[in-house]
């Protein structure tokens, strides 16, 4: 066994847990803390938070389209190289950044629920199974940090949607939160082909709503509904039960207080 050193940050080794404790400690006490504040100071803390993000990836970006390396890896695995349209927040595990303002200044539950139920949940997948470019190498790396810091931020501040007391998942809501999460992916898959008929990016697939890029799940639906975007449909029948079990937990946390208090 090789002893890459501590600051090598790969999924699920002691770096990865112990960044993503650390974060989850500070959600924790953030959450005490600004539950005991105003849902005007809840909302602009979180707000702020997501820009400060959105600025960080910005950063990042910028880091990226100067690293020979990230360059040379994405072309070996014939990605192309660095283009700043495919670079884009517009991924499921980033989209966060810019609807979570969104959602929060206006309020708007299905713009929250998506927040917090399918931002968290890709971003988590983006952690957990990175490119070639982003697994085994030091998080000083300017690639590094940026990818797993902008990730790691996403997930945190998706939950906060729900901790800070700004949603609270309800079975009712369950309908409306789907078909919002279909609307946000088919306008994504239309920018998709917009920029693929424009040839700003002709290998735009923000969503995977083009091609599957060799995503198992994605490629079994697609087995049987072979056309771009409609083999995601499918993935509502994950969604709706991994977000009923999740509001079921709420649900279940609300009557037990409720009995505790009475």
């Amino acid at each position: 066994m090789t002893n890459e050193g501590f600051l090598v940050m790969r999924p699920f080794n002691a770096l990865f847990f112990c960044i993503f404790a650390v974060l989850i400690l500070i959600l924790i006490v953030a959450s005490i803390f600004l539950n005991k504040k105003s849902v005007e100071t809840r909302k602009k803390v979180l707000v702020i938070a997501s820009v400060i993000t959105l600025i960080g990836f910005v950063l990042y970006k910028i880091a990226l389209s100067q690293d020979p390396e990230f360059d040379e890896l994405r072309r070996s695995v014939g990605m192309g190289g660095f283009n700043w349209w495919g670079e884009l927040p517009l991924q499921l595990c980033n989209v966060n950044m810019i609807l979570i303002p969104i959602a929060v200044l206006l309020d708007r539950r299905e713009l929250l629920a998506f927040c917090f139920f399918v931002g968290p949940l890709g971003a988590l997948m983006a952690l957990t199974m990175p490119g070639m470019e982003f697994n085994g190498f030091s998080i000083l790396l300017p690639r590094m940090l940026g990818y797993y810091g902008t990730h790691f931020l996403i997930v945190i501040e998706g939950l906060a949607v729900a901790t800070l007391g700004l949603y609270r998942p309800k079975f009712k809501d369950l309908p409306r939160i789907v078909l919002t999460i279909l609307i946000i992916a088919f306008v994504v898959f239309l920018i998709n082909m917009a920029m693929r008929l424009t040839g700003l990016y002709p290998s735009a697939n923000y969503f995977f709503a083009v091609e599957t890029e060799g995503n198992p799940i994605l490629e079994l639906f697609h087995s049987f509904l072979p056309y771009p975007f409609l083999y995601l449909l499918p993935c509502t029948l994950i969604l709706v039960p991994y977000m009923a079990l999740v509001t079921l937990g709420f649900y279940i946390g609300d009557r037990v207080r409720g009995k505790k208090e009475n």
